[in-house]
């Protein structure tokens, strides 16, 4: 089931109206069925899977919590195994097979790996991620063992979250199922409008960018290095709304009802270097590989050599979270390359600013800063979209080229259009916080006059193809 989708509209109405209506004894069950209801309007058999992790790391996590020395180690093991093991299976084995094979042949062995015909199961990554930082943070003595089943399986299943994040932990979401919730005017209200605007996002920007996205990068012999840069910058605000659009949208239906889930996005294109785009971009997986990655290899307590080799790995890792493909990969590694090369040219390139004298116009300096992270960032952007790595290098050589004319089309108007309206509502907020926008007016006929336009835009350009969000496939 989609969040753009009608049957959604219905699903959520239901919901939470009957979350509102019932006692508050009752209402964590209703949440459970509902989000098993949800899942399973995708691929129902694979309610299965969730449910084997499911059990595996409730029980896990009362053994972990009454277990001490070797024993406690071994039973978080046990759970990390199974879960990763889910992962492997379904995620990474073809990936290894195909290259496995490739290597055989390559030294001269006519051995082929058999492939298996599955799919993958939607948002594994993402509710495997949560299970497991649950049982780590048990074994850390940071969370108690959660004895009610339902409310365990609730935490791994909350509908909201479910397929594509935010990522939660423990310590923030699952207490909040003891809570009674009631009815909050202001609180819909607030919850609402943030749905509306992830939708807008999700329909006129992303979905409206990814028509003229997806016929340049489909068919990259026929386009100049033009088009191919506005592609790629296109791609860059299409990948940020249909991904923060869906946390909108999460976030608000779970405000509806009274739960707080963690911020996944703050404006990350306004970053002024790689590692801050980094604490603001998919900010629950960031933050889960630096705690539970990053940190266990030693994070930066080691030598300098080691230090930059933990944040490659945390990187590449990243990458191939993201897919089971060699293009995911080398997203990740240019990323973590990065953030080596600036901590290495951090005194020489401060020395050349100071040097040509731009720290002395902080908003000229503020500009490139923003401007050249962008860039960098927009460069990644194309491994991540490419079809093939080859795909991705011939991008490269024809961006490199600066010629040719540019493709222009309706979608290529709709898209700035609402790429203006982004920036503008983004802009404001970063830099003026002290102004209102117009959706949080003081003056109620600006206010219902821009939920109006924004529904008129959703309406009028929207696009209601029933597209998919980018990160289901992760």
């Amino acid at each position: 089931m989609l969040f753009n989708s009608i049957s959604f509209v219905f699903f959520f109405l239901i919901v939470t109206s009957l979350y509102f209506l019932l006692p508050h004894k009752y209402r964590w069950f209703l949440l459970l069925v509902a989000s098993c209801i949800f899942y399973m309007a995708f691929v129902p058999i694979y309610i299965l899977i969730l449910g084997f992790t499911i059990v595996i790391d409730y029980y896990a996590g009362i053994y972990i919590e009454n277990a001490i020395g070797a024993r406690r180690k071994l039973l978080l093991t046990v759970s990390l195994v199974a879960n990763i093991g889910i992962l492997a299976v379904f995620k990474y084995y073809n990936f290894i097979s195909e290259n496995l094979t490739n290597l055989l042949q390559a030294l001269g062995l006519d051995i082929s790996v058999p492939l298996l015909t599955i799919l993958l199961p939607i948002g594994l990554s993402f509710h495997t991620f949560q299970a497991m930082s649950y049982t780590i943070e048990v074994y850390r003595g940071n969370q108690k063992a959660v004895k009610e089943f339902g409310i365990y399986s609730l935490y791994v299943m909350f509908y909201p979250q479910l397929v594509a994040g935010p990522i939660e932990r423990p310590q923030n979401l699952l207490y909040q199922f003891y809570e009674k919730h009631n009815f909050d005017y202001f609180r819909v209200k607030e919850g609402l409008k943030r749905m509306l605007w992830g939708l807008f996002k999700k329909l006129v920007v992303a979905d409206r960018l990814s028509l003229y996205v997806d016929a340049v990068y489909n068919n990259i012999g026929h386009h100049s290095s033009s088009t191919l840069i506005v592609a790629t910058i296109f791609f860059a605000i299409q990948i940020y709304c249909d991904f923060s659009g869906y946390a909108d949208i999460a976030l608000g239906s779970a405000q509806v009802m009274g739960f707080t889930l963690m911020e996944n996005f703050k404006r990350p294109y306004f970053s002024k270097t790689i590692s801050e785009f980094w604490s603001r971009w998919h900010i629950s997986l960031s933050t889960w590989f630096k705690d539970y990655l990053y940190i266990s290899l030693g994070g930066n307590r080691v030598s300098v050599p080691r230090w930059y080799l933990n944040l490659f790995i945390v990187f590449v890792v990243s990458g191939l979270w993201h897919g089971a493909n060699w293009t995911y990969i080398i997203w990740g590694a240019l990323n973590g390359i990065y953030l080596v090369a600036a901590i290495i040219l951090a005194k020489p390139k401060a020395a050349f600013n100071n040097w040509i004298g731009i720290t002395g116009f902080p908003r000229i300096y503020l500009f490139v800063q923003i401007v050249t992270t962008f860039i960098l960032i927009c460069f990644t952007w194309i491994f991540f979209r490419a079809n093939s790595i080859s795909d991705a290098f011939k991008i490269i050589g024809r961006i490199s080229r600066f010629e040719g004319s540019l493709y222009k089309n309706e979608t290529m108007f709709y898209g700035l259009m609402a790429i203006g309206i982004l920036f503008i509502s983004e802009f404001v907020p970063e830099y003026f916080p002290q102004y209102k926008l117009a959706l949080r007016s003081e003056n109620a006929a600006i206010r219902i006059g821009s939920y109006a336009l924004i529904i008129l835009l959703i309406l009028s350009i929207g696009v209601f193809d029933g597209g998919q969000f980018i990160y289901f496939q992760f």
